[in-house]
């Protein structure tokens, strides 16, 4: 397992849009917190470009994430938001250089696409907050967290025990990220192998259905028998309606189609679609210890 340089005073962090469009002032916003922390900011030549949904063009966002993963300079490159566009650029990168030198990639939601693929790798990375949502004023612990993470000092978690909360211990490579985009990797190129690892999941704004569809597909391709361990995050605006009604709220669905397996899952860990977003180490070795009063997530 391979983790990157953390971040000193002085270094330089890419700001990349791989996805969806994002406005001006956000990226602002970024460069002067970022600055703040005392590193200096390289931004994507297209990153306020828009085209159609994206910010720009796929060859564009191809162009300036390819440009951030080989340039030995820059120590992290954070995307400025996810929505959705990742996945069409995924096999246009060249992961050569990066191998080479390898450094931080920021990002969650969309990003869980990357985040797998450099599993492949064995490099770790960084589920955290991205600059659409970075506000010190209303989401500062997430902020924290990631300042931390990219700078080395973010080593445990410890926080409430949830009534469904299945007990345990387990240690293996933390991995995962956003449900749907897991989902759609299945039989990819950025397929996520989670034989023995401890799997993190999160998603927003899906029908209750289409979760339990979700995670019913991840279950026949194997990818919950071989578990170590499974952290459940936000799963956000979970919707229902007359004609797509299923029954069901987010969380047990997921108990009940994990029941028949022995391994520690721990429910609403803050890390998702919401506010307190933490950032959590993945591709990295962890502890996950479920107790009946909390629960601990730690990397060596």
């Amino acid at each position: 397992m391979i983790v990157p340089p953390y971040l000193q005073q002085g270094d330089t962090v890419a700001l990349v849009a791989p996805a969806k469009k994002i406005n001006p002032e956000s990226i602002q916003k970024a460069k002067d917190i970022l600055q703040k922390w005392g590193l200096k900011v390289w931004t994507g030549k297209h990153a306020q470009n828009e085209h159609f949904w994206f910010a720009g063009t796929d060859a564009e966002r191809t162009q300036d994430m390819q440009e951030a993963l080989n340039n030995p300079e820059i120590k992290a490159i954070i995307a400025l938001r996810g929505g959705y566009g990742t996945s069409r650029i995924i096999t246009n990168l060249d992961f050569t250089l990066f191998q080479k030198h390898p450094k931080w990639i920021v990002g969650f939601s969309d990003i869980t696409i990357l985040h797998a693929k450099i599993s492949q790798f064995d490099i770790a990375s960084i589920h955290a907050t991205m600059p659409i949502l970075f506000d010190e004023e209303n989401d500062p612990k997430s902020l924290e967290t990631l300042k931390k993470a990219l700078f080395g000092t973010l080593n445990t978690y410890t926080v409430s025990s949830h009534p469904k909360n299945r007990l345990g211990t387990a240690k293996g490579i933390l991995a995962g990220g956003n449900l749907a985009l897991l989902n759609v990797a299945v039989g990819t190129d950025y397929d996520l192998d989670t034989r023995n690892k401890i799997l993190f999941l999160e998603d927003i704004d899906e029908y209750a259905y289409n979760l339990d569809r979700m995670l019913i597909h991840l279950k026949h391709a194997g990818k919950l028998d071989k578990l170590a361990g499974l952290i459940i995050g936000y799963f956000t605006d979970v919707k229902e309606s007359e004609e797509k009604f299923f029954g069901k709220e987010a969380y047990q669905i997921i108990e009940e189609v994990v029941d028949e397996y022995d391994y520690p899952v721990c429910y609403g860990f803050p890390a998702g679609h919401e506010l307190n977003n933490y950032s959590l180490y993945l591709n990295r070795k962890a502890i996950l210890e479920v107790d009946s009063d909390k629960v601990t997530v730690s990397w060596k």
